[in-house]
């Protein structure tokens, strides 16, 4: 299972990111999926997780601003998973580094993978 991360960047309050995260594997995978981020010494916190069959979850502080979605495609070769994270009216305090999240099951078997991306760094500025 490999992850890769993009869409971060700098805005002024109340402006709008998207992030992506790519998850792909050369075989077929149940995919979970979460954010989460990390601000300069504070402690990794969750985000947003959205499941294989659509259930999404928010953290408090990002109800209402943020949306969690993600795109499913299959062929022969590979199965990608692509979940996007919409965050509008953006505050200094999500600056922070995000990263995504997948526990997926794959394979015959369905095997359980965990797996993070490498991160994206959010800069609110006032």
């Amino acid at each position: 299972v490999r992850l890769v991360e993009s869409g971060g960047g700098s805005v002024q309050v109340g402006g709008s990111l998207r992030l992506s995260c790519a998850a792909s594997a050369s075989t077929y995978c149940s995919w979970d999926m979460s954010w989460y981020r990390q601000a300069p010494g504070e402690e990794r916190e969750f985000v947003s997780s959205i499941d294989s069959d659509g259930s999404t979850v928010y953290a408090a502080s990002v109800q209402g601003r943020f949306r969690v979605s993600q795109d499913n495609a299959k062929n022969a070769k590979e199965d990608k998973n692509t979940m996007y994270l919409q965050m509008n009216n953006l505050k200094p305090d999500d600056t922070a580094m995000y990263y995504c999240k997948t526990n997926a099951f794959c394979g015959l078997y369905a095997n359980y993978v965990e797996e993070w991306g490498q991160g994206t760094q959010v800069t609110v500025s006032s």
